[in-house]
Parts: structure tokens; C-alpha cells; sequence
């Protein structure tokens, strides 16, 4: 057994570079791209940009920005472009209109070695506004890509480049942090390579999960939010991503976002939204101690294949390989299990664990693990069961030609085995966050219910003048207090945090899941300077508001 190389690694990953992505080792002047409309060029960060809101605050590009960038170094630069463009995508022969990457379902891969600066020129070909969020990169406040906090919107037949030192290994995802935009499919795998890879492995997988609504039987994201809405009675007040119809924005300078997301929300009180109805009833899982979630999705995917046809990752009897697997959903959590097989936990959220084994894992949306398994002989189901819905998501482990593939439905004995919770894991002595007496504590209340669809934090619905202060070198406690009937997959932008727990200060990671009617008690070290969103990753409920800004003091 060895240590795979790079080379190695890019050949055996399952979602192989895209023909629209480009990669190479140049500068970073900004120039016009291939394809673009005539008399659009790149555009780079904007330092005079600040968004609205309080005095006093660090901003996006300010000095105390440029100061964290340059101690994080400057090595190699790797060039990446994706366009964003509408495009037809086959869910096993059903041919359906969605919004991608490059044309790319489940996204090209971009790979990039810890220390490199990725270069990444995001070209909208969408017909509305967008951005870039590199979700779990501790990275410079002006590359996070939330609109009308950290930069203005990428307008239609524009470009702008993403330009940032990756300092930290791991498994990662970028994904568009634009209205409902998320829920298509604006979303790419992200590997960071560790140049001192400790683990040793032959093969890796990296698994992307999906649940999917677009383009089926006329449903958007936006129809189903707007239904939601309709027959929840909510306001639409948080108006979270900034982003009004169809994904356009809805207000510049100096808007506050208190107003509808998208024409279908702004219609939802006076009629029913059009299309099937998509609404989840009567779900419950004993996981998540709640309601499941908001949307009966038609579909759940893995690399962007159905059940029915699902993908097929190549090994040989004996080989060690590792499973990059994230859950780039809108409103699902997975629990997945690997038949046959029991899995070795490496690391969550990108960072390394204490090695733990385990029959089974849950992810909450934008959760990302990485397990080890020795693969067995034969053809072995990876299943994806939607967490307290009706369906799954399928892939497979083919060791030998010999065995007939399982049933799309087949439901493994591992789903039910051991499943190792986030919270009980220990991080690995290279990345634990030292014992220390916090300087700050921040009390957050988990608001809203969802008869009304009017989530929010502290009943107040995102607004991009919102700032919890800190200031940096700070220890922050965030007490997190979930006062709803529903679960919610907590994240914080820029930062890495411990869970509390009885044994001290658990395992890194930048997303949690919350549990209702429970308190969950976050330590993170502010040393990061900017203004970084806090929120839930339910993009049904971001959208409804249940989003706000942490804020460093000048």
C-alpha cells in the first residue's frame, strides 16, 4: 500500500475536469475570457466596495484583510474558470432545463495543492446576477462571495475572479450563494490536497449528493419556495441572499433586503403558486428528532446520476480507498452507508479526527466526511437514504465483473448499524483547538416555525446591516439556541469552531447540525478579519431569513 501521488489522485477522482474548465499555472493579470460577451472583461475585487451598515466594522478589502492574506503566503497560483450558463442536463432520460457549471451536473472538479492560490474567473452566462461561496475555506473576506455584504452581484455577461491563498487541506464545495440559485445546479467539488498526506490509500471517490426539483415537471426552486410561502403564510421579510425575481437583485447601495426574494414569494399571499405541488407531509425522522424537512424532492442523485442508472467507481479486491463525500442539498439530510463494508472516519468538514469506525453517517446540507474503506470482491451499493423522506440516492463499488449490480431500492444492513455522530468525534492533536477562557460569548436564538415559514434568529429576519461584533484574537463562545420544532444545519463563513461537549472541545468544523429544543455551544478563535455570514444551510430557510453577519471591530 502507498501514498498516492497527485497524478495518481486526478486520475482516479470520480468527477473528472470539466472541457470548460481551464487550468494552468499563470499570472493573474486581469484579460478578457474565451467566450465572453464582446467588451466584457475579468473583474477583480473592488477594495472601495462597502457594503451597507454601522460604522467602525473591518471591511471586505480593508487593511486588516490584506494583513490575515499575507500571512497565509503566497505559492503557486492555479487558474480555474467556470461559466455559470443555463443548460439541459439527462436524469436517465429525462432531459430537464437547469442552471450549472460549465454544463456539468454535479460539477467539473477543481483541485488545487494546500498553500497554492486558487484563481478561479467565474463567467455569468445566467440570465441573473450571481456569486461564488467557497464553503468551509478560511479565506480573505472579499473572495467569500455573498452579494451586497463581501462584494457586489456578478451581473449578467460579466466576469470576476476569485483570487485567494488556499491555506488548509480538505474536501470543499463551491457553490453559488445567490437566492435559491444553490438548489439548481451552481455547485462544483472542491479538493485541497495535503502536500504531507499522512494517510495512505491507492483509489479515491469523492461522492457528491444532491436532492433535485429543478426542471421536473415544470418546478423551479423558486415555485417551490413560493408555495411554501403561499400555503405556510410567511412574509418573505429576511429576503436572506439579497436577490429579487428570477434571481435578479432587488435593491443596490443601500438596501436593507426587506422585501420579497423572488416574484413567485412576492405572489404567494394573494395566489397559488403554479406547477406540481412539491410540499413534504406527515415526515419524521428520529435522527433529526423533527420533521425531515420542507420539499418532497422528485429526485436524489450522487454525481448527478438517478438510482436507476447510477455511477460506477472501479477497484480492485484489497485496495484502500478514500471517500470524499459532501451533501451538496438544498433541504435534505443523508445518511449514507457503504454495503458490506464498514467505514473508517479520516476527517469532517476537511479537517482531520481521531480515526473512528462506523456502519453509517449523516450529513446535514454542506456536511462533507472523509472515510477509508478496504474494498471486498464483488458489486457493493453506496446508498444515500433522504433522512426521513421517501427516497435514496445510488452508487457503486465494483470490484469484480463476476457479480450482478443490486436493485436501485436495495437498503443495506449498514443504514441501520452504527452511525457516529459529529458531535462525539475528536479531533485529530494536529488541529485541536487549544483550551481557552472565552473573551466573548454570543447568545443566538433559533426563531420561527413552520406553519408560518418565518425563520429567522432572534425573530429577526436577515437584513445585510445586521453585525454581531468581535474583534480579532478574540475567543468566541456562540451559544446557539434552537427554540424551534425543526433541525437546522448551522454555518459560519470564514472560520473553523469546536463543539462543546463533555470530553472539552470536539472535533473542527465550519457546519453543525442543531437539533430542536436543544442549546449548542460553538468555541471558534476570531483570526480572520471581515464580515462573515452566520445562517442556516436549509437554502429554504436562509431564503426565508434565517441568516446574519458576525462583524470585526476597527
Amino acid at each position: 500500500m502507498h501514498k498516492p501521488s497527485r497524478r495518481t489522485l486526478l486520475t482516479a477522482s470520480a468527477a473528472a475536469l470539466g472541457s470548460g474548465l481551464v487550468a494552468s499555472c499563470s499570472g493573474n493579470g486581469a484579460h478578457p475570457q474565451p467566450g465572453a460577451r464582446p467588451g466584457a472583461g475579468v473583474l477583480t475585487v473592488s477594495h472601495d466596495f462597502v457594503p451597507p451598515g454601522p460604522k467602525g466594522y473591518v471591511t471586505p478589502s480593508g487593511p486588516e484583510v490584506r494583513a490575515a492574506e499575507r500571512r497565509r503566503g503566497s505559492g503557486p497560483v492555479r487558474e480555474f474558470e467556470l461559466t455559470a450558463a443555463e443548460t439541459t442536463v439527462d436524469l436517465d432520460g429525462q432531459r430537464v432545463r437547469t442552471w450549472a457549471y460549465s454544463d456539468h451536473l454535479s460539477g467539473p472538479q477543481v483541485r488545487v495543492t494546500a498553500g497554492d492560490v486558487l484563481s478561479l474567473t467565474l463567467a455569468n452566462r445566467l440570465p441573473a446576477e450571481t456569486s461564488l461561496h467557497t464553503h468551509g475555506v478560511r479565506m480573505r473576506c472579499d473572495m467569500d462571495g455573498v452579494p451586497d455584504l463581501t462584494q457586489e452581484a456578478i451581473r449578467p455577461g460579466t466576469d470576476f475572479r476569485y483570487r485567494f491563498t488556499v491555506g488548509h487541506p480538505g474536501t470543499y464545495l463551491l457553490h453559488s450563494h445567490s437566492g435559491m440559485q444553490p438548489d439548481r445546479g451552481l455547485y462544483a467539488p472542491l479538493i485541497v490536497d495535503d502536500p504531507k498526506e499522512p494517510l495512505s490509500y491507492d483509489k479515491e471517490w469523492v461522492i457528491v449528493l444532491d436532492d433535485w426539483v429543478d426542471g421536473v415537471g415544470g418546478s423551479t426552486p423558486d415555485k417551490v419556495l413560493a408555495e411554501l410561502l403561499h400555503h405556510k403564510g410567511g412574509s418573505m421579510a429576511g429576503m436572506s441572499m439579497g436577490m429579487g425575481p428570477g434571481g435578479a437583485p432587488s435593491g443596490r447601495g443601500g438596501s436593507d433586503h426587506r422585501g420579497p426574494a423572488s416574484p413567485h414569494a412576492s405572489a404567494s399571499a394573494g395566489r397559488k403558486p403554479s406547477g406540481p405541488s412539491r410540499m413534504l407531509h406527515g415526515s419524521h425522522s428520529r435522527m433529526l428528532r423533527s420533521e425531515a424537512g420542507s420539499v418532497a424532492y422528485p429526485h436524489y442523485l450522487v454525481n448527478g446520476r438517478l438510482p436507476t442508472n447510477p455511477s460506477v467507481f472501479r477497484a480492485r479486491p484489497g485496495e484502500r480507498i478514500r471517500l470524499r463525500i459532501i451533501n451538496a442539498g438544498a433541504d435534505t439530510a443523508f445518511r449514507v452507508a457503504l454495503g458490506g463494508h464498514t467505514m473508517t472516519i479520516t476527517h469532517t468538514d476537511g479537517y482531520p479526527v481521531v480515526h473512528e469506525e462506523t456502519d453509517a453517517l449523516l450529513l446535514g446540507m454542506l456536511e462533507r466526511y472523509d472515510v477509508l474503506v478496504t474494498a471486498k470482491d464483488g458489486v457493493f451499493p453506496f446508498v444515500a437514504l433522504a433522512e426521513g423522506k421517501d427516497g435514496r440516492a445510488l452508487a457503486l463499488l465494483r470490484t469484480s465483473d463476476r457479480a450482478a449490480a443490486p436493485r436501485p431500492d436495495v437498503y443495506p444492513d449498514e443504514l441501520d448499524g452504527r452511525c457516529m455522530p459529529a458531535r462525539r468525534l475528536r479531533p485529530h492533536e494536529s488541529v485541536a483547538l487549544p483550551h481557552r477562557e472565552p473573551d466573548r460569548e454570543i447568545r443566538i436564538k433559533f426563531t420561527g416555525n413552520m406553519r408560518q415559514y418565518n425563520w429567522g434568529f432572534d425573530h429577526k429576519p436577515y437584513s445585510v446591516r445586521q453585525r454581531h461584533p468581535i474583534r480579532a484574537g478574540e475567543r468566541v463562545r456562540l451559544t446557539l439556541i434552537n427554540a424551534t420544532d425543526m433541525w437546522h444545519p448551522l454555518h459560519l463563513h470564514g472560520h473553523t469552531f469546536a463543539v462543546l461537549g463533555l470530553d472539552g472541545l470536539g472535533a473542527r468544523k465550519d457546519t453543525t447540525i442543531v437539533h430542536p429544543h436543544r442549546k449548542l455551544d460553538l468555541q471558534f478563535d476570531a483570526d480572520n478579519p471581515g464580515l462573515w455570514m452566520l445562517h442556516c444551510h436549509n437554502q429554504y430557510h436562509s431564503e426565508s431569513g434565517m441568516m446574519t453577519v458576525l462583524g470585526y471591530r476597527t
